[in-house]
């Protein structure tokens, strides 16, 4: 991670890819959204990896793409809280539309980042289409036991202040306040993919398939045999290589329809 923006005070770490030449006709973006931390240092699901992605989108797809890690997280101030991470997020967006001349935006969520990106999207008109990688549907497990999520968020090193949170009350309420499969249905009609492993053992595949009924016209995507962490399966790189190429494809015929 090598550049800075700040939520709510809190100085976040964040890398951004650029592609070698801007597009002549409508230059696209992408923020990634990494996913909840696996065990201490993130393991597999760490945000080490999303810089290298980020980059690629840029080399390969010509993107513009924003990798960050949320508070909490990495090189990132503050501690994890999921209204924390939603506002992280908003804050990603304006940051990545302040560096690049972006003509239109998107989100590319892992996990939790996922279930936050469509809420996101849901409420900002401007972002123009969703990819969810192995996102649950809502956060209801957490809320039947935050304090237990309280206690493994320490463990893991996501919240590092004891005094913190100040309120239990309102950083529990945050779990029941983000809904993927509600806000899905607000989100559309703009594009939702959605990618999926039939034997993810972390987010049941029924999520998925929830998320998509509630928009009605998402792209659902279920790769066969894959488990929860997709972004280290190839297949769904291609998969999702491809919907970038689509989605720039149509972004470039809507600036060239509303310049003619």
């Amino acid at each position: 991670m090598d550049r800075r923006f700040t939520v709510d005070g809190i100085d976040l770490a964040a890398h951004l890819g650029r592609p070698a030449k801007v597009h002549p006709t409508a230059q696209p973006g992408l923020v990634i959204a990494h996913g909840f931390p696996a065990e201490v240092g993130g393991g597999i699901n760490s945000t080490v990896s999303l810089p290298e992605l980020a980059d690629r989108f840029a080399t390969e797809s010509g993107w513009a793409a924003l990798a960050y890690s949320s508070r909490g997280v990495g090189d990132s101030g503050g501690d994890f809280s999921l209204g924390g991470w939603l506002r992280d997020l908003a804050g990603a967006v304006a940051h990545l539309r302040e560096s690049v001349p972006c003509d239109g935006v998107w989100i590319l969520g892992f996990g939790t980042g996922g279930a936050l990106a469509v809420e996101l999207a849901a409420n900002d008109p401007d972002i123009r289409g969703v990819c969810t990688v192995s996102s649950p549907a809502d956060f209801e497990d957490w809320a039947r036991n935050p304090r237990k999520l309280l206690v493994a968020s320490r463990d893991i090193g996501v919240i590092r202040d004891p005094e913190f949170p100040k309120s239990f009350e309102d950083w529990a309420h945050d779990l029941k306040s983000v809904r993927a499969a509600d806000a899905a249905k607000r989100l559309a009609p703009r594009e939702l993919m959605i990618l999926h492993g039939s034997e993810d053992e972390t987010v049941p595949v029924f999520d998925a398939r929830v998320v998509a009924d509630s928009h009605g016209s998402a792209e659902l995507r279920i790769i066969s045999g894959g488990a929860h962490h997709l972004r280290h399966d190839p297949r769904a790189i291609a998969v999702l290589l491809g919907w970038l190429d689509r989605q720039r494809a149509l972004l470039v015929a809507d600036v060239e329809s509303e310049s003619n």
